[in-house]
């Protein structure tokens, strides 16, 4: 793996420091404002639940083990930020159709459409917060920070030991 000194070397150094600035900046500004939306439905869900309920809404019914992998965390965060949405009624359990013993989670109604009432909230902070950008630079913005998260997310993969208790 090439070492931090080797990736920036051909990189100039004011946009690698004002890019790290940014993120940091970014990262405060989004936990400041939880970016949760804006009316009534204004962080009324938190990251961990809206990212697993958006999950269970892309894909469909999963297991824990499938969920924790998918999201990039272990089972037992998932079990644990899972069963407060089961309590809530946003998530059901229900048995694996080919596995008795394997418990499946799906996306209830009831979470259906609390998820489609905090996207909307989310969505029209988005419009807000970039009202005043065209829309080639709301799809740039978009494509390159998913490129980003892409990349963020590989590289901790590949920082992460395959098993930490070895």
């Amino acid at each position: 793996m090439p070492t931090s000194s080797d990736m920036t070397t051909h990189t100039d150094p004011a946009v690698l420091d004002a890019l790290q600035h940014q993120v940091a900046v970014f990262a405060r500004r989004a936990e400041q404002s939880r970016l949760g939306g804006v009316g009534q439905v204004r962080n009324s869900m938190d990251r961990a639940a809206y990212l697993l309920l958006n999950r269970l809404d892309q894909e469909g019914p999963m297991g824990v083990k499938a969920l924790a992998a998918g999201m990039g965390i272990d089972s037992s965060t998932v079990t644990r930020q899972v069963a407060p949405l089961v309590d809530a009624g946003l998530v059901s359990r229900a048995t694996h159709p080919e596995d008795g013993r394997a418990v499946v989670l799906q996306l209830s109604e009831r979470g259906h459409a609390r998820l489609d009432e905090v996207r909307a909230s989310r969505r029209a902070l988005m419009a807000l917060v970039t009202q005043e950008w065209s829309d080639g630079e709301r799809d740039a913005f978009c494509t390159l920070l998913t490129r980003f998260n892409s990349s963020l997310a590989t590289l901790t993969t590949s920082l992460t030991p395959a098993n930490p208790a070895s």
